[in-house]
C-alpha cells in the first residue's frame, strides 16, 4: 500500500511537470536542448516501469513525454543534418533501434547503429568483392602478361623494353622519377619518340605513341598495345603498392609485360588467373656471379669501384665526408636526393670522376651502375615504423647491384663489423613470399555520403578485404592531409584531391607550405599561387625548397591552375646544381 502511494505522487509529480517541461523547451536553443532530451528519457523510463500498476492516465502520461521526446529528437536530429549536410529521418533511425533510443538517445543511435549499418550496405554497394571488378573494361580484354622474374642485374627490363619499343603505342612504368626519366631518353635516343609523364614533370614530343611515366601517374582508361611495370615487388609496399596493384589490374593493353623479384611470383600469378589473362613466365639468372667475402670490410679498405650501403642521411654524409677528407672523391645516393642532383652524382661516379659511393638503399632500384663491391656498412634499417633486420630481398636488391654484365666478370659483397655471416645467409635464402598485393581507396567513397571522407576513409582502411589476396595500404599519411583540411570545409572532391598530392606529410614546412596553398586558392580566391621562398642555405633547408618548389608544381597542375613552368624548371635546376656544389664539398 505504501509502495502504491510513493509511485501515486512520484506520478502526479511526473504529469505536472509534462507541460512545464514542454513550455521551457519551446524557447531552448537547440544546443542547450541535450540536458532536456537526457532528463525526458529518464523520466520515460521511470514511468515505463509504473506502466501495467493500475496508475489511471499513465498510458496517456507515458505517450505524452513520448511525443515530447520524438520533438527534441527531431530538433537535434534536424540540427546534426544541417551541420553535416545530411537529410537523416528520425522514423528511419528509430526503427533500427527502438530500445535504443530510449536507453541512449537519437544521436548515439545514428551513430552506432544507423551510420554503420548504411554505411556497411554503401561500401556493399559502391566497392565489388573482388578488386578486379572495379576495372570493368580491363575485364573485357583478353591480356597477355609476361612476367619477368629475377635478381637484380639480370635484363628483365631490357627483354621487356625491347616489345615496348616494337609497338605502336605503349607504356613504361616506373617506380622513381629518375628511372621514368631514363627509359625516356632511351627510347627518343633510339628513335622511339616517347613523352614523360611524371608527378613533377611533364614532356611531350610531338608525334609520339609512347610514354614513360612514374607509376603513380597512370592513366588507367587510355588503351596501349604493350605496357611494361617495372619492380613489381613493390606490390606489396604498404605505402605505395597501391599504384603496382591498380597498374597490374587495371592496364589495358593486349600485351602486357610485369618485372620484378621472384618472390612476386606466386601473389602474381594467382591474380592474373582470377582476371583470366593468359601468363608466361620468364626467369632470369645473373651471369654475372655474386661472391660475399670471408674477410669483413674495415674502413682502411676501401677501393675504387666501391658502394658503402648505410641507412640514414646522417651517416652517407659522415661516410662521404671521411673519404673526401682522405683525398677520395666520393659520390652521394640518398632519398631526399632530387633527381637532378642524383643524375649528377651517378655521372660522376660512372665517368670515374668519382671513385666511390656512399647510398642509402635508393640504389636499390635506379641507374645500373659500374659497382664492383657493394659493402652494408649497416644490416638494420628504419622502415618508418621500426628499427628492423633487413630482409632476404632488400639485401639482395642492393647486393646485386654489384658486378654490372660487361664491366665485371665477378660481382663482390662484404659488411662492416663482422656482418658477412649475416649477408652472405640473406643472399642464400628463400625470399619470403609477397602474400597480398596493397590496394588503395578508390573515389568509389566520395559516393557514400553518410559519413565526413575522414571517417569513410578510416572505416575503408579497417574493413576486411573478402579476397584474400589483397591487403589495405596504410592510409595515415592521407588522414593527416584530411585533418589539417578540416577547418576549411571543403567538398569532398577537392578534400580527395588534395589528399592524393605528393608531399612528405611528416615535414612540418611543408605541411605549412600547403596549408598555405589551401588559404590562398580556397579561401582569399587567388587564381595562382605565391611561389616558394629559398630561405637558409644548408643542405637541409635546400632539400625542403625543392620540394616545396614541387608542392607548388603539383599544387597548381592538380587545380588546374596558371603557374610559371619554366620557373620552376629553372628553379629545380638551379637549387639542384646548389645540393650538388654541397656534396661535392661535404659541406654539411
Amino acid at each position: 500500500m505504501k509502495k502504491n502511494k510513493q509511485a501515486d505522487k512520484e506520478f502526479k509529480i511526473l504529469k505536472q511537470q509534462l507541460g512545464q517541461i514542454k513550455e521551457i523547451v519551446a524557447y531552448t536553443r537547440v544546443s542547450q536542448l541535450w540536458s532536456h532530451e537526457a532528463a525526458v528519457r529518464k523520466k520515460l523510463k521511470v514511468l515505463g516501469q509504473m506502466r501495467g500498476s493500475g496508475i489511471k492516465e499513465i498510458d496517456d502520461i507515458y505517450e505524452g513525454y513520448r511525443e515530447l521526446l520524438d520533438d527534441l529528437s527531431e530538433r537535434l536530429l534536424q540540427d546534426y543534418n544541417v551541420k553535416n549536410k545530411q537529410d537523416y529521418k528520425l522514423a528511419e533511425i528509430i526503427a533500427d533501434n527502438p530500445e535504443g533510443y530510449l536507453n541512449s538517445g537519437i544521436i548515439t543511435i545514428l551513430m552506432k547503429t544507423h551510420i554503420p549499418k548504411k554505411v556497411a550496405k554503401a561500401f556493399e554497394t559502391h566497392f565489388p568483392a573482388n578488386p578486379k571488378d572495379e576495372y570493368v573494361l580491363t575485364r573485357t580484354i583478353k591480356r597477355k602478361v609476361y612476367l619477368h622474374l629475377g635478381e637484380t642485374n639480370t635484363g628483365k627490363t631490357y627483354h621487356a623494353l625491347q616489345r615496348l619499343m616494337e609497338s605502336k603505342k605503349g607504356i613504361y612504368l616506373a617506380p622513381l622519377r629518375i628511372l621514368a626519366l631514363e627509359i625516356y631518353e632511351r627510347l627518343n635516343d633510339e628513335g622511339v619518340k616517347c613523352n614523360l609523364l611524371t608527378g613533377e614533370e611533364e614532356i611531350d614530343v610531338e608525334g609520339a605513341n609512347h610514354i614513360s611515366s612514374t607509376i603513380e601517374k597512370l592513366h588507367i582508361e587510355e588503351r596501349y598495345d604493350v605496357a611494361v611495370i617495372d619492380e613489381i615487388q613493390m606490390i606489396g609496399d604498404a605505402q605505395r603498392g597501391a599504384a603496382w596493384t591498380r597498374a597490374l589490374l587495371g592496364l589495358q593493353c593486349k600485351e602486357l609485360h610485369v618485372c620484378g623479384a621472384k618472390n612476386a611470383e606466386a601473389i602474381l600469378v594467382k591474380i592474373l588467373e582470377d582476371c583470366l589473362d593468359d601468363i608466361e613466365i620468364k626467369t632470369y639468372v645473373r651471369n654475372v656471379p655474386l661472391e660475399v667475402e670471408e674477410q669483413y670490410f674495415d674502413l682502411q679498405g676501401v677501393m675504387p669501384g666501391d658502394a658503402l650501403i648505410t641507412f640514414s642521411k646522417k651517416r652517407v654524409l659522415e661516410l662521404a665526408k671521411r673519404y673526401k677528407d682522405r683525398g677520395m672523391k666520393t659520390s652521394i645516393i640518398y632519398g631526399d636526393l632530387p633527381p637532378e642532383v642524383r643524375k649528377l652524382q651517378y655521372q660522376d661516379f660512372i665517368s670515374k670522376t668519382n671513385q666511390l659511393l656512399v647510398s642509402t638503399d635508393a640504389i636499390g632500384m635506379g641507374v645500373n651502375l659500374p659497382i664492383r663491391r657493394i659493402v652494408f656498412m649497416d644490416i638494420k634499417k628504419f622502415d618508418g615504423d621500426e628499427v628492423r633486420y633487413l630482409t632476404s630481398q632488400e639485401v639482395k636488391q642492393i647486393a646485386g647491384r654489384a658486378g654490372r654484365k660487361g664491366i665485371y666478370e665477378v660481382g663482390y659483397v662484404s659488411a662492416s663489423c663482422g656482418r658477412n655471416a649475416f649477408v652472405k645467409e640473406r643472399i642464400q635464402c628463400e625470399d619470403e613470399p609477397i602474400r597480398e598485393a596493397v590496394i588503395g581507396p578508390s573515389e568509389a567513397l566520395l559516393k557514400i555520403e553518410e559519413l565526413p571522407l575522414k571517417e569513410k576513409l578510416a572505416l575503408w582502411a579497417t574493413r576486411e578485404e573478402k579476397s584474400n589476396l589483397y591487403g589495405k595500404m596504410d592510409v595515415r599519411d592521407y588522414l593527416i592531409i584530411l585533418e589539417l583540411v578540416k577547418k576549411y570545409q571543403l567538398s569532398e572532391r577537392k578534400q580527395w584531391r588534395l589528399m592524393k598530392l605528393p608531399f612528405d606529410v611528416g615535414n612540418e614546412a611543408l605541411c605549412d607550405t600547403f596549408l598555405d596553398f589551401v588559404e590562398e586558392y580556397f579561401i582569399r580566391k587567388e587564381t595562382s599561387l605565391t611561389k616558394p621562398s629559398e630561405g637558409e642555405r644548408g643542405l637541409n633547408s635546400l632539400e625542403t625548397y625543392y620540394q616545396k618548389v614541387n608542392l607548388y608544381y603539383s599544387f597548381s597542375k592538380s587545380f588546374k591552375l596558371d603557374f610559371d613552368e619554366k620557373w620552376v624548371y629553372e628553379e629545380r635546376r638551379r637549387i639542384s646544381e646548389k645540393i650538388n656544389q654541397l656534396l661535392v664539398n661535404i659541406r654539411i
